[in-house]
Protein backbone atom coordinates (compact mmCIF):
# COMPACT_ATOMS: atom_id res chain seq x y z
CA UNK A 1 0.00 0.00 0.00
CA UNK A 2 1.11 3.42 -1.02
CA UNK A 3 1.92 5.24 1.73
CA UNK A 4 -0.66 8.27 2.40
CA UNK A 5 -1.04 11.57 4.61
CA UNK A 6 -3.66 10.06 6.74
CA UNK A 7 -3.51 6.40 7.92
CA UNK A 8 -6.94 4.04 6.71
CA UNK A 9 -8.96 3.20 9.48
CA UNK A 10 -11.73 1.21 9.98
CA UNK A 11 -13.48 1.39 12.92
CA UNK A 12 -16.05 -1.76 14.20
CA UNK A 13 -17.82 -0.89 17.31
CA UNK A 14 -21.14 -1.80 19.13
CA UNK A 15 -22.99 -3.13 21.97
CA UNK A 16 -21.70 -6.37 23.23
CA UNK A 17 -23.05 -9.33 21.60
CA UNK A 18 -24.02 -7.27 18.65
CA UNK A 19 -21.36 -9.81 16.66
CA UNK A 20 -18.46 -7.30 16.58
CA UNK A 21 -15.71 -9.99 16.71
CA UNK A 22 -17.01 -12.55 13.79
CA UNK A 23 -17.89 -9.66 11.90
CA UNK A 24 -14.27 -8.04 12.03
CA UNK A 25 -12.47 -11.10 10.98
CA UNK A 26 -14.56 -11.23 7.82
CA UNK A 27 -13.80 -7.73 6.92
CA UNK A 28 -10.48 -7.97 8.04
CA UNK A 29 -9.70 -10.96 5.36
CA UNK A 30 -11.67 -9.27 2.58
CA UNK A 31 -9.40 -6.21 3.28
CA UNK A 32 -6.08 -7.82 4.20
CA UNK A 33 -6.47 -6.24 7.42
CA UNK A 34 -5.37 -6.76 10.78
CA UNK A 35 -7.63 -5.65 14.54
CA UNK A 36 -7.02 -3.83 17.04
CA UNK A 37 -9.38 -4.51 20.32
CA UNK A 38 -10.67 -1.65 21.74
CA UNK A 39 -12.30 -3.98 24.56
CA UNK A 40 -11.12 -3.06 28.23
CA UNK A 41 -11.39 -6.54 29.35
CA UNK A 42 -9.92 -8.36 26.40
CA UNK A 43 -6.46 -6.78 27.71
CA UNK A 44 -6.53 -8.99 30.63
CA UNK A 45 -4.43 -12.84 30.61
CA UNK A 46 -6.35 -15.48 32.36
CA UNK A 47 -10.09 -13.50 31.44
CA UNK A 48 -11.61 -15.93 28.46
CA UNK A 49 -14.81 -17.09 29.01
CA UNK A 50 -16.52 -14.15 30.85
CA UNK A 51 -15.04 -11.53 28.21
CA UNK A 52 -16.02 -13.55 25.34
CA UNK A 53 -12.32 -13.18 24.15
CA UNK A 54 -11.91 -14.87 20.40
CA UNK A 55 -10.55 -18.15 20.44
CA UNK A 56 -7.39 -18.97 17.71
CA UNK A 57 -10.33 -20.74 15.93
CA UNK A 58 -12.70 -17.92 15.65
CA UNK A 59 -9.66 -15.20 14.74
CA UNK A 60 -9.30 -17.76 11.74
CA UNK A 61 -5.37 -16.80 11.62
CA UNK A 62 -6.11 -12.73 11.62
CA UNK A 63 -3.52 -10.96 13.50
CA UNK A 64 -5.20 -9.28 16.88
CA UNK A 65 -3.56 -6.59 19.30
CA UNK A 66 -3.90 -5.75 22.90
CA UNK A 67 -5.57 -8.68 23.63
CA UNK A 68 -3.88 -11.22 27.07
CA UNK A 69 -1.40 -7.90 27.58
CA UNK A 70 -1.28 -7.35 31.40
CA UNK A 71 -2.17 -9.87 34.44
CA UNK A 72 -5.65 -9.19 36.06
CA UNK A 73 -3.94 -7.04 39.09
CA UNK A 74 -1.15 -5.25 36.82
CA UNK A 75 -1.64 -1.30 36.78
CA UNK A 76 -3.28 -0.21 33.06
CA UNK A 77 -4.46 2.93 31.90
CA UNK A 78 -6.68 4.21 28.83
CA UNK A 79 -3.58 6.24 28.38
CA UNK A 80 -1.42 3.36 28.06
CA UNK A 81 -4.21 1.85 25.77
CA UNK A 82 -4.56 4.96 23.81
CA UNK A 83 -0.71 5.20 23.24
CA UNK A 84 -0.68 0.94 22.10
CA UNK A 85 -3.32 1.05 19.65
CA UNK A 86 -1.82 3.79 17.94
CA UNK A 87 1.25 2.24 17.81
CA UNK A 88 -0.53 -0.89 16.55
CA UNK A 89 -2.35 1.22 14.07
CA UNK A 90 0.79 2.94 12.47
CA UNK A 91 2.35 -0.58 12.67
CA UNK A 92 -0.21 -2.55 11.07
CA UNK A 93 -0.50 0.84 8.20
CA UNK A 94 3.33 0.39 7.99
CA UNK A 95 3.04 -3.31 6.71
CA UNK A 96 0.68 -2.25 3.67
CA UNK A 97 -2.52 -3.39 6.15
CA UNK A 98 -5.46 -2.16 7.03
CA UNK A 99 -6.12 -1.34 10.81
CA UNK A 100 -9.26 -2.39 12.11
CA UNK A 101 -10.28 -1.09 15.50
CA UNK A 102 -12.74 -3.36 16.73
CA UNK A 103 -14.76 -3.15 20.49
CA UNK A 104 -17.42 -2.01 22.45
CA UNK A 105 -15.44 -0.47 25.03
CA UNK A 106 -16.45 3.57 23.64
CA UNK A 107 -13.44 5.35 26.24
CA UNK A 108 -11.32 3.40 24.32
CA UNK A 109 -12.39 3.92 21.07
CA UNK A 110 -12.51 7.40 22.01
CA UNK A 111 -9.07 7.67 23.27
CA UNK A 112 -7.71 6.52 19.27
CA UNK A 113 -10.47 8.80 17.25
CA UNK A 114 -10.16 12.02 19.81
CA UNK A 115 -6.97 13.60 20.40
CA UNK A 116 -7.08 13.47 24.48
CA UNK A 117 -4.43 14.61 26.18
CA UNK A 118 -3.43 12.83 29.23
CA UNK A 119 -0.70 15.15 30.32
CA UNK A 120 -2.40 17.55 32.58
CA UNK A 121 -1.37 18.45 35.68
CA UNK A 122 -2.75 16.32 38.76
CA UNK A 123 -4.27 13.42 36.13
CA UNK A 124 -4.58 9.93 37.96
CA UNK A 125 -5.42 8.57 34.72
CA UNK A 126 -5.81 4.41 36.39
CA UNK A 127 -8.28 6.18 38.74
CA UNK A 128 -9.97 7.92 35.86
CA UNK A 129 -10.05 4.63 33.46
CA UNK A 130 -11.83 2.56 37.09
CA UNK A 131 -14.21 5.42 37.54
CA UNK A 132 -14.96 5.33 34.01
CA UNK A 133 -14.98 1.65 33.81
CA UNK A 134 -17.87 1.70 35.96
CA UNK A 135 -20.10 4.54 34.70
CA UNK A 136 -20.05 2.27 31.54
CA UNK A 137 -21.10 -1.31 33.31
CA UNK A 138 -23.38 0.51 36.26
CA UNK A 139 -24.23 4.17 34.32
CA UNK A 140 -23.23 7.69 35.42
CA UNK A 141 -25.89 7.87 38.38
CA UNK A 142 -23.75 5.57 40.45
CA UNK A 143 -19.97 8.03 39.54
CA UNK A 144 -22.07 10.81 40.98
CA UNK A 145 -23.57 9.15 43.70
CA UNK A 146 -20.21 8.38 44.58
CA UNK A 147 -19.63 12.02 44.71
CA UNK A 148 -22.27 12.78 46.49
CA UNK A 149 -20.65 11.34 49.41
CA UNK A 150 -17.21 12.78 49.84
CA UNK A 151 -18.41 16.37 47.97
CA UNK A 152 -22.02 17.11 48.18
CA UNK A 153 -21.33 20.15 47.13
CA UNK A 154 -19.51 19.70 44.16
CA UNK A 155 -22.59 16.94 43.29
CA UNK A 156 -25.10 19.90 43.53
CA UNK A 157 -23.25 21.82 41.19
CA UNK A 158 -22.29 19.43 38.54
CA UNK A 159 -24.98 17.46 36.52
CA UNK A 160 -24.84 13.77 37.06
CA UNK A 161 -24.50 13.56 33.26
CA UNK A 162 -21.20 15.56 32.90
CA UNK A 163 -19.27 12.48 33.70
CA UNK A 164 -15.88 14.08 32.62
CA UNK A 165 -16.57 16.79 35.33
CA UNK A 166 -17.75 14.30 38.17
CA UNK A 167 -14.61 11.98 37.19
CA UNK A 168 -12.39 15.20 38.04
CA UNK A 169 -13.83 16.05 40.76
CA UNK A 170 -13.77 12.62 42.15
CA UNK A 171 -10.00 12.79 41.60
CA UNK A 172 -9.79 15.82 42.72
CA UNK A 173 -10.67 14.85 46.56
CA UNK A 174 -8.74 11.69 46.32
CA UNK A 175 -5.96 13.46 45.84
CA UNK A 176 -6.03 16.11 48.03
CA UNK A 177 -7.69 14.65 50.06
CA UNK A 178 -10.11 17.40 50.18
CA UNK A 179 -12.70 18.76 47.90
CA UNK A 180 -11.71 21.46 45.37
CA UNK A 181 -12.41 23.02 42.19
CA UNK A 182 -13.31 21.51 38.87
CA UNK A 183 -10.67 21.68 36.55
CA UNK A 184 -12.28 23.45 33.52
CA UNK A 185 -9.70 22.21 30.85
CA UNK A 186 -11.00 20.68 27.37
CA UNK A 187 -9.12 18.25 26.59
CA UNK A 188 -10.72 16.39 24.10
CA UNK A 189 -10.03 17.48 19.78
CA UNK A 190 -10.16 15.25 17.51
CA UNK A 191 -7.47 13.61 16.01
CA UNK A 192 -6.20 14.01 12.54
CA UNK A 193 -3.83 11.35 11.94
CA UNK A 194 -6.47 8.84 10.74
CA UNK A 195 -9.07 8.92 7.52
CA UNK A 196 -11.37 6.92 9.29
CA UNK A 197 -15.01 4.99 9.10
CA UNK A 198 -16.58 4.75 11.88
CA UNK A 199 -19.64 1.70 11.80
CA UNK A 200 -21.87 0.50 14.56
CA UNK A 201 -23.34 -2.29 14.43
CA UNK A 202 -26.68 -3.09 15.90
CA UNK A 203 -30.10 -5.34 16.59
CA UNK A 204 -33.60 -4.42 18.05
CA UNK A 205 -33.37 -4.27 21.57
CA UNK A 206 -35.58 -7.22 21.93
CA UNK A 207 -33.17 -9.72 19.50
CA UNK A 208 -30.46 -8.19 21.36
CA UNK A 209 -31.14 -8.79 24.61
CA UNK A 210 -32.18 -12.43 23.52
CA UNK A 211 -28.68 -12.85 22.19
CA UNK A 212 -27.21 -11.62 25.60
CA UNK A 213 -29.10 -13.77 27.66
CA UNK A 214 -27.81 -16.55 25.21
CA UNK A 215 -23.94 -15.46 25.63
CA UNK A 216 -24.50 -15.51 29.59
CA UNK A 217 -25.77 -18.97 29.11
CA UNK A 218 -23.22 -20.23 27.14
CA UNK A 219 -20.54 -18.28 29.14
CA UNK A 220 -21.73 -20.78 32.35
CA UNK A 221 -21.97 -23.68 30.38
CA UNK A 222 -18.27 -23.22 29.11
CA UNK A 223 -16.67 -23.00 32.44
CA UNK A 224 -17.29 -19.50 33.91
CA UNK A 225 -17.74 -20.34 37.31
CA UNK A 226 -14.64 -21.84 37.35
CA UNK A 227 -12.97 -19.83 35.31
CA UNK A 228 -13.84 -16.84 38.11
CA UNK A 229 -13.03 -19.43 41.53
CA UNK A 230 -9.54 -20.03 39.06
CA UNK A 231 -8.67 -16.23 39.08
CA UNK A 232 -9.41 -16.09 43.31
CA UNK A 233 -7.70 -19.01 44.50
CA UNK A 234 -4.72 -17.33 42.20
CA UNK A 235 -5.06 -14.44 44.68
CA UNK A 236 -6.95 -11.93 42.37
CA UNK A 237 -8.28 -10.07 44.65
CA UNK A 238 -12.38 -9.42 44.12
CA UNK A 239 -11.87 -5.51 44.57
CA UNK A 240 -9.51 -5.17 41.41
CA UNK A 241 -10.82 -3.12 38.36
CA UNK A 242 -10.47 -6.59 36.46
CA UNK A 243 -12.76 -8.37 38.69
CA UNK A 244 -15.70 -6.06 38.67
CA UNK A 245 -16.32 -6.73 34.94
CA UNK A 246 -18.90 -7.98 34.09
CA UNK A 247 -19.48 -11.76 34.23
CA UNK A 248 -17.00 -11.63 37.20
CA UNK A 249 -18.34 -9.78 40.04
CA UNK A 250 -21.80 -11.57 39.70
CA UNK A 251 -19.83 -15.10 39.92
CA UNK A 252 -17.71 -13.46 42.63
CA UNK A 253 -21.24 -13.07 44.56
CA UNK A 254 -22.15 -16.64 44.15
CA UNK A 255 -18.89 -18.27 45.44
CA UNK A 256 -19.02 -15.75 48.42
CA UNK A 257 -22.78 -17.34 49.05
CA UNK A 258 -24.26 -13.98 48.82
CA UNK A 259 -26.91 -15.84 46.53
CA UNK A 260 -27.36 -18.82 44.37
CA UNK A 261 -25.85 -19.56 41.08
CA UNK A 262 -29.56 -18.89 39.41
CA UNK A 263 -29.40 -15.69 40.91
CA UNK A 264 -26.16 -14.67 39.76
CA UNK A 265 -27.50 -15.61 36.37
CA UNK A 266 -30.31 -13.50 36.50
CA UNK A 267 -28.05 -10.63 37.58
CA UNK A 268 -25.32 -11.03 35.46
CA UNK A 269 -27.89 -10.93 32.24
CA UNK A 270 -29.80 -8.02 33.92
CA UNK A 271 -26.51 -5.80 34.14
CA UNK A 272 -25.25 -7.14 30.74
CA UNK A 273 -28.32 -5.74 29.41
CA UNK A 274 -28.04 -2.48 31.01
CA UNK A 275 -24.65 -2.01 29.89
CA UNK A 276 -25.39 -2.53 26.60
CA UNK A 277 -27.95 0.26 26.60
CA UNK A 278 -25.41 2.52 28.06
CA UNK A 279 -23.00 1.33 25.44
CA UNK A 280 -25.74 2.49 22.69
CA UNK A 281 -26.08 5.14 24.44
CA UNK A 282 -22.39 6.39 24.31
CA UNK A 283 -22.16 5.07 20.44
CA UNK A 284 -25.13 7.62 19.38
CA UNK A 285 -23.24 10.32 20.31
CA UNK A 286 -21.00 10.11 17.25
CA UNK A 287 -22.48 12.14 14.43
CA UNK A 288 -20.44 10.36 11.70
CA UNK A 289 -21.15 6.38 12.46
CA UNK A 290 -22.69 4.11 9.94
CA UNK A 291 -25.05 2.04 11.33
CA UNK A 292 -25.30 -1.63 10.66
CA UNK A 293 -28.47 -3.17 11.05
CA UNK A 294 -27.54 -7.06 12.15
CA UNK A 295 -31.07 -8.16 11.10
CA UNK A 296 -30.68 -7.12 7.34
CA UNK A 297 -28.49 -9.95 6.62
CA UNK A 298 -28.70 -14.11 7.01
CA UNK A 299 -24.70 -14.03 7.17
CA UNK A 300 -22.12 -12.67 8.94
CA UNK A 301 -20.16 -12.80 5.21
CA UNK A 302 -23.12 -10.58 3.58
CA UNK A 303 -22.87 -8.11 6.83
CA UNK A 304 -18.56 -8.09 6.06
CA UNK A 305 -19.30 -7.37 2.57
CA UNK A 306 -21.71 -4.51 2.91
CA UNK A 307 -18.65 -3.14 5.42
CA UNK A 308 -16.22 -3.48 2.62
CA UNK A 309 -18.36 -1.78 0.19
CA UNK A 310 -19.07 1.49 2.18
CA UNK A 311 -15.16 1.19 3.08
CA UNK A 312 -14.51 0.86 -0.66
CA UNK A 313 -17.30 3.64 -1.10
CA UNK A 314 -15.26 6.14 1.10
CA UNK A 315 -11.96 5.59 2.46
CA UNK A 316 -11.07 3.24 -0.21
CA UNK A 317 -12.25 5.83 -2.72
CA UNK A 318 -10.06 8.53 -1.33
CA UNK A 319 -6.56 6.25 -1.26
CA UNK A 320 -7.28 5.37 -4.53
CA UNK A 321 -7.82 9.04 -6.28
CA UNK A 322 -4.65 10.09 -3.80
CA UNK A 323 -2.64 7.51 -5.30
CA UNK A 324 -2.86 8.31 -8.68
Amino acid sequence: MKQISKIPLLIITGPTASGKTSVAVKVAKKLDGEIISADSMLIYRYMNIGTAKPTPEEMEGVPHYLIDIVDPDDKFSVQIYQRLAREAIQNIYGRGKIPILAGGTGFYVDSVIYNYDFGFSGVDQEYRSFLQQIAEEKGKQTIHNMLKQVDPEAAERIHPNNLKRVIRALEIVRQAGRTGSIARSDYKNEYESYNMLLTGLYYDRNKLYQRIETRVDQMVARGLVEEVSNLLKAGYQKELASMQGLGYKEIIGYLLNEYSLEEAVMILKRNTRRFAKRQLTWFKRYSNINWIDMENYDTIDQTADDIVKLWDSTVGAEIKKKEK
